[in-house]
């Protein structure tokens, strides 16, 4: 009987778009891990960068990349696009928008790192989808694309053939899903080990903390907000929250909102779902966790996790546990 041939996979084409002022971690990590990638599965991936124009990209902190010119002809398997500094004028580039619009008809996948989702929502392959970015661009983008459905809770998330991920980092987990879904898990945890990085951070994992965001943004707000983390499980209605902070109810909801960025019932639904989720790892009963941390039921929980991180408590416990 003969031998069973080795594994050999098909070839895939990874095309990293880089502009002036890119950020150079964004594109280095999916770079690195799908180089990897292909010391495991020899011939999985070949690695392109591409520009507005031929030659060195200088990225945000001088450091140049080379790259080709981008054109909207070739084919291509996976199409990213870095974020960085340099985003705004890139999205002011008419003909750079141009060639990134035509990725879909060119690429079995598009995908953006960081504030590449500004570049990819300018060409207008966001609209209708689901996206993320840096946590601290994503209001910003859901101002300026309101067709574009932002969470900007996650890591990353896959909507179609369109892939968004989180800031810097956030491109290596993107780019680990990916080889996870072309190669296998155990082929992506071989190459996490390889880069001494987390094997592999859910997608709907918290960028970070919901209650440093709010402190962040509103350090006026900051004892309130530690006082409705240890309340949870009680009222906190605007009148109540309102009682608390001595202001009127009318007053303090649209303080809040101002200096937040959201409402007061959105910053409760937050803590609320990113206890839950801590809770969740941590095992227990679903409609215990749902009833402490103020949801009351477990579909009020469940909504709540499908608004904000796109998978229900059950799943979202399964994947939390498995990492």
């Amino acid at each position: 009987m003969s031998k069973k041939p080795p594994f050999q996979p098909k070839p895939r084409d990874v095309l990293i778009v880089l502009f002036p002022g890119f950020q150079i971690i964004d594109a280095a990590g999916p770079i690195g891990a799908f180089e990897i990638a292909a010391r495991y599965a020899p011939g999985a991936y070949t690695i392109r960068t591409a520009a507005p124009a031929a030659g060195l990209a200088p990225s945000s902190s001088g450091v140049p990349m080379p790259a080709e010119a981008l054109s909207g002809r070739a084919k291509v398997d996976t199409f990213i696009v870095v974020g960085g500094n340099g985003t705004g004028d890139a999205m002011r580039d008419a003909n750079f928008i141009r060639a990134i619009s035509k990725a879909p008809a060119r690429a079995r996948r598009v995908a953006s790192v960081c504030s590449g989702a500004f570049l990819l929502a300018q060409a207008g392959l966001l609209k209708g989808k689901r996206a993320t970015t840096h946590w601290r661009r994503a209001a910003q983008l859901a101002q300026m694309f309101p067709d574009v459905r932002v969470e900007a809770d996650c890591i990353h998330i896959k909507d179609g053939a369109v892939w968004t991920s989180a800031g810097v980092t956030a491109g290596i987990d993107l780019a680990l899903a990916m080889i996870a879904e072309d190669l296998g898990e155990d082929l992506a945890a071989d190459v996490a080990r390889e880069m001494v990085v987390y094997a592999k951070r859910p997608g709907g994992q918290a960028q970070h903390s919901a209650l440093l965001e709010l402190d962040s943004a509103a350090s006026r707000f900051a004892p309130l907000n530690a006082w409705m983390r240890e309340h949870l499980a009680e009222d906190l209605s605007v009148e109540r929250l309102a009682a608390q902070a001595a202001m009127s109810p009318r007053n303090f909801a649209r303080a809040y909102a101002t200096e937040t960025g959201v409402t007061p019932a959105k910053a409760v639904e937050r803590l609320r779902a990113e206890t839950a989720r801590t809770a969740l790892a941590q095992g227990g009963a679903i409609q215990e966790i749902a009833r402490r941390t103020g949801f009351g039921d477990p579909e009020r929980m469940r909504r709540a996790f499908m608004r904000l991180y796109g998978a229900p408590p059950a799943a979202m416990r399964r994947t939390l546990r498995r990492a």
